[in-house]
């Protein structure tokens, strides 16, 4: 998914939220239970932006008019390489309904686990903070 990617790549996080679908399903790569809804997956999302360094896309996988996408990138987290991939799957309406994260090695995702908990104050600020700005 291009506008994904290129807003993603452009650190454009209000991009990225424009795409997302009212009740998307974020599942991440360290926490077994996902995440519904555009305002959690959004904040996990801009903590993510925090955390990883030197991100960048290197192959996308899926038809360019299908549902389903592959994005496959590398980033690092402190002192840590990672390889990933998002998985995303698009709604009839063509927002994202489905965001599914997976990363290795598990020394890379145990980087992930630790510095993400770091933000987990902020996220829930930030998703309580999103979720009342839409109610209004």
């Amino acid at each position: 998914m291009r506008a994904f990617r290129e807003a993603v790549e452009a650190h454009d996080l209000d991009a990225v939220e424009a795409l997302l679908a009212d009740d998307v399903v974020f599942s991440s790569p360290v926490v077994f239970k996902p995440y519904r809804g555009k305002a959690i997956t959004v904040a996990i999302l801009r903590a993510v932006e925090r955390v990883f360094e030197d991100f960048r896309y290197e192959r996308v996988i899926g038809d360019a008019d299908g549902r389903d996408h592959a994005l496959l990138f590398t980033a690092r987290v402190g002192d840590r390489e990672i390889g990933g991939c998002d998985f995303l799957r698009l709604d009839a309406s063509g927002r994202i309904a489905e965001l599914t994260v997976m990363v290795r090695p598990l020394s890379g995702a145990q980087a992930l686990q630790a510095a993400m908990a770091a933000q987990f104050e902020r996220v829930a600020q930030e998703a309580a903070e999103a979720g009342a700005r839409s109610a209004d």
